[in-house]
């Protein structure tokens, strides 16, 4: 996690990422280097567009509390459905 963190630090420094620079951040913060997990990471962000990955994650929370909501929702109304069809049963009883 710290290699993501290296990079996202160099982001928002507005600074190139790429190996020497996570590298320098990494060994400034007493975390062992490994090269091959930077060289994987650089790869894998070079593809890769910060910021609209930044605003789309920002977005996701809202989504999946929507997505909750939805389904409380939908929760309360089949309880209220075999609420109703209990009470209906109860009356055929009476009057069966």
């Amino acid at each position: 996690m710290e290699y993501i963190y290296a990079a996202m630090l160099l982001h928002k420094a507005g600074r190139k990422i790429d190996e020497a620079s996570i590298k320098k951040v990494l060994e400034a913060a007493g975390v062992k280097v490994d090269d091959g997990k930077i060289r994987a990471l650089v790869a894998a962000l070079s593809e890769l567009d910060i910021e609209k990955v930044i605003k789309e994650a920002a977005v996701m929370p809202v989504a999946s509390t929507q997505q909750e909501q939805k389904v409380e929702i939908k929760k309360e109304e089949k309880k209220e459905e075999v609420s109703e069809e209990k009470a209906a049963a109860g009356l055929s009883a009476l009057f069966g």
